[in-house]
Order: C-alpha cells, then structure tokens, then sequence
C-alpha cells in the first residue's frame, strides 16, 4: 500500500552547502540517504516530499558541517499480506514468474499463476497452458494477491503472490469474457416416445 509518512532526523550539511537555501539543501541530502532504502516499519521509500527545520543549525568542534533538526514527509509503498497488487511481468523462469510491483518484485510460483498445466518454454520466456492455450510472458500486465512478506534489505526482500483466484491472473484473461457454449440438443426421431 502506498502512504505519506513523517519522519524526523538529524541532518548533517557539509560546509560547501551553507551558501545554498537551506529546506532545499535538506531535501537533497535526505532524498540521496533514503530513497530507494527498505525500512520493516514503512516499507520502502520512493521520494522525499518536502522538508521543514527550525533553521537552527548545531556544531561539533572538529567537524567542518552543521546539524540541522528535520521533519520532513515521504511517500512509501509497504505491502500488506491479502492484498490485491497490479504490475508487470518483468522475468519468466522455470519455477514462475517475477512480477513488478513499483518500487518491489513479488514472485508468483508456477504453482499459483492458474489451475491449468503451464508448460515452460524456455527459449520463448513463457509459460502456456496445456488446456487453455493461455500464455503470460515478460510485458504482461497481471493483478494477484500478496500471500506471503519478508522484508529484509531492498536486494533481499520476498514477496509471495498468488493468481489462483477470481478475479486474478492476467489482465487479459480477466478481460476476455467468456464466450457462452453451444449445447447439443439430439432430435428425437419420428416414433421415438417422448
């Protein structure tokens, strides 16, 4: 789930910087120190929003930089267990397929992506069902619940996703509707008691 969120931190500002606007030069420092960072507590944060100081720097004998006391909003995404997330195929390999979700990759098993028996084409970088024709490829546009979350480092995270569901698997499939079928009815011969 995407969220602002307020954080505060002491911000150290080198000398070379005390000629530039301050709430700016903040904004800079905090967004090189936090974005694309993973936290437990708030998921992973994608921007630095907008910062606010009391504008009164501290100094530590020896040190050449000011400190500065900072509040400033983020905007995060932290997946929640049960929810429903869109994004893109971006890798197929023979145990499932990766999938994009913003700033995160979630894996869906080849076990969860549909009832069906997926084949794995590995030259192709697909999967196709052995019924249903269905393939999903990297490009693919998907929609699947979060089953599963361990977040540790951005690199490390895991993210278990499932498309077993209605209402879930490829956008397209969702989208197709089902063509009704056409039922066999035998006519009765001449004579046949009904």
């Amino acid at each position: 789930m995407y969220q602002i969120v307020r954080i505060e931190d002491m911000v150290r500002v080198p000398a070379e910087h005390f000629n530039e606007e301050l709430e700016v030069t903040l904004k800079k420092i905090l967004a090189e120190q936090y974005e694309g960072k993973l936290d437990r507590e708030i998921g992973s944060l994608i921007t630095v929003l907008d910062v606010k100081s009391d504008g009164i720097g501290r100094v530590i004998p020896g040190d050449g930089a000011a400190y500065y006391n900072a509040s400033f909003r983020a905007l995060t995404y932290k997946p929640e267990l049960q929810e429903i997330v869109e994004g893109d195929v971006i890798e197929i390999v023979e145990f499932g397929a990766f999938v994009r979700l913003g700033p995160l990759d979630g894996l869906v098993h080849v076990s969860q992506i549909t009832d069906d028996y997926l084949n794995y084409d590995e030259k192709g970088q697909r999967f196709m069902g052995k019924e249903s024709k269905k393939t999903l490829e990297n490009g693919d546009k998907v929609r699947a619940r979060i089953v599963t979350i361990s977040l540790k480092k951005a690199k490390e995270n895991k993210i278990g996703l499932t498309m077993r569901q209605p209402g879930l698997g490829k956008l397209d499939w969702i989208n197709q509707k089902e063509e009704p079928t056409e039922k066999k009815v035998k006519t009765p011969k001449k004579g046949a008691k009904k």
